[in-house]
């Protein structure tokens, strides 16, 4: 296991020197941010990142993400452009030491969320989601707690509107199409893909969510057993669908997920919830147990604590705070060793 810590670039508030302090911390997970979705991402930019990481002592093993472009997902025409664009990212990320690559294949929201600084008893501040106060949005006038600035409201309704045609099966063969397309230069450049589930796991205006449980996961290596295809086993993503059984997820695929996203949830509701710090004894997920259970299974892939909380008033990145992740990572530090020897 290694332990990675989210970092985007050189306009993070959090620097590279704060993230190397924090004890058991291999490497970061980054990406080059300003260049167009559906372009190549040039060995320079990528030089630049390695050359920072490098200069900091961490590792630069694992890019967050390279983007799926809409088209693709859709299946347009020019799709078939489109990934060669990707297979060329993919070669010139494995130049530079690049071993794994989350994605997501999630229809225009790669995540939703209802609120992103709800105050928590204690005064810490987190993502929550209010599945009924989502439900009462205009679907033709959607502003959303960090997408207002993704798109125009025009751009959103004509996306909206072009997946009403998209069904479940033709959005994931259009996946199974764009992942037979990269598995060659995944081959050639020792590069896994890690998918990362839909957030949260079930369909909303209209949108179809295709990678949400076992099922899908069974589906996706039924379809391209290529083992560079693989995923990112995000805790809070499968845990906000309380039918899957995270333990068990964990457990059976660990020789497939290449990624972990470990954080905690507390239920407020059948499909509400609040995100909370990483320990059990925080949240409904049990973490020990998850962890227990990817080591079990085999895991050998890298590890982030996801979404922490605001605290000790840090006013940053809701999730993406430096405190509690820090926090986060050191909770899950321990519970690997521990685990790790009762094992041996």
């Amino acid at each position: 296991m290694k332990m990675t810590f989210r970092w985007y670039g050189e306009k993070d508030t959090i620097p590279l020197t704060y993230i190397k302090q924090i004890p058991n911390m291999s490497g970061v997970v980054t990406a080059v941010y300003d260049v167009p979705v559906g372009e190549v991402w040039p060995s320079e930019k990528i030089a630049r990142l390695k050359q920072l990481c490098d200069e900091a002592g961490l590792e630069m093993e694992v890019i967050e993400s390279v983007p799926v472009h809409e088209d693709i997902k859709l299946g347009k025409p020019n799709r078939d452009q489109l990934i060669a664009n990707y297979r060329e990212t993919i070669k010139n990320l494995g130049k530079f030491g690049v071993k794994c690559i989350c994605y997501n294949f999630m229809p225009v929201f790669d995540w939703l969320r209802t609120e992103l600084k709800s105050k928590n008893e204690d005064g810490s501040t987190s993502l929550s989601y209010c599945h009924e106060e989502l439900m009462k949005l205009d679907p033709k006038n959607l502003h959303l707690p960090g997408w207002d600035e993704s798109y125009s409201l025009d751009e959103l309704n004509s996306l909206l509107e072009e997946y009403k045609n998209i069904s479940h099966e033709q959005l994931f063969d259009n996946l199974v199409y764009f992942l037979n397309g990269i598995m060659p230069a995944c081959d050639e450049a020792g590069i896994n893909m890690a998918i990362h589930p839909d957030d949260p796991p079930w369909d909303m205006f209209g949108l179809p969510r295709i990678i949400t449980s076992k099922e899908s996961y069974d589906k996706m290596i039924e379809r391209v057993p290529n083992k560079h295809n693989g995923f990112t086993f995000c805790t809070g993503s499968l845990g906000a669908g309380r039918f899957n059984d995270l333990p068990y997820m964990a457990k059976k695929y660990a020789d497939r997920i290449y990624f972990a996203h470990i954080r905690q949830l507390k239920y407020s509701g059948e499909l509400d919830f609040k995100e909370a710090g990483h320990l059990t004894s925080s949240g409904d997920l049990d973490i020990y147990s998850i962890v227990k259970a990817l080591v079990e299974g085999g895991f050998n892939g890298y590890v982030r604590p996801d979404h922490g909380r605001n605290i000790w008033g840090e006013d940053n990145k809701p999730g993406y705070g430096l405190y509690d992740r820090a926090l986060g990572a050191m909770y899950l530090s321990g519970l690997f060793e521990a685990i790790e020897k009762e094992k041996r």
